[in-house]
């Protein structure tokens, strides 16, 4: 499939909204993850490191719920951009927040091997975006998710 978007939709964002553990570019700290358009899909690649080891080579579950959490909330707002025929990052900026996830482990997911998530928008409203999304381990399906995204309004303490 072709990728759409060479620029990280984190990268696009404001920087009151940069600083998020799971996809927040400007978290030092944090997971950094950078999710792509690749066709009517998303996708991320993320190495993860031993420091989120859950035991015998094996990715934390709580981590594995941030990846999916993060990649979908921003393929909600990629998916409503795209649904306005807005570029990405351009003003207003539309946040989402998770509302739900769903998440299934299927098999252990490796510590030593790149982590990909691919989502693809279920439904989009106007408040709620319902995201499925695989997890691989190499080409080994180990989770899936569904995630509820809901459209947030702008905090007003950030302006």
């Amino acid at each position: 499939m072709k990728i759409m978007s060479q620029q990280a939709f984190q990268d696009l964002w404001p920087e009151q909204y940069s600083h998020c553990f799971g996809c927040g570019r400007n978290n030092k700290l944090g997971l950094q993850i950078k999710s792509f358009w690749d066709g009517d899909e998303t996708i991320c690649t993320w190495t993860p490191s031993e420091i989120y080891e859950a035991g015998l080579g094996v990715l934390c579950g709580g981590i594995v719920s941030t990846l999916i959490d993060c990649h979908c909330v921003n393929t909600a707002i990629a998916a409503l951009y795209k649904s306005e025929g807005r570029e990405l990052g351009s003003k207003p900026f539309i946040p989402f927040a998770g509302g739900s996830i769903n998440m299934r482990h299927m098999k252990p997911i490796s510590i030593k091997k790149p982590v990909v998530l691919r989502a693809k928008v279920i439904e989009l409203k106007d408040r709620k975006a319902i995201i499925a999304c695989k997890v691989f381990s190499g080409k080994t399906e180990c989770a899936k998710a569904e995630v509820i995204a809901i459209k947030a309004p702008e905090p007003t303490w950030i302006k």
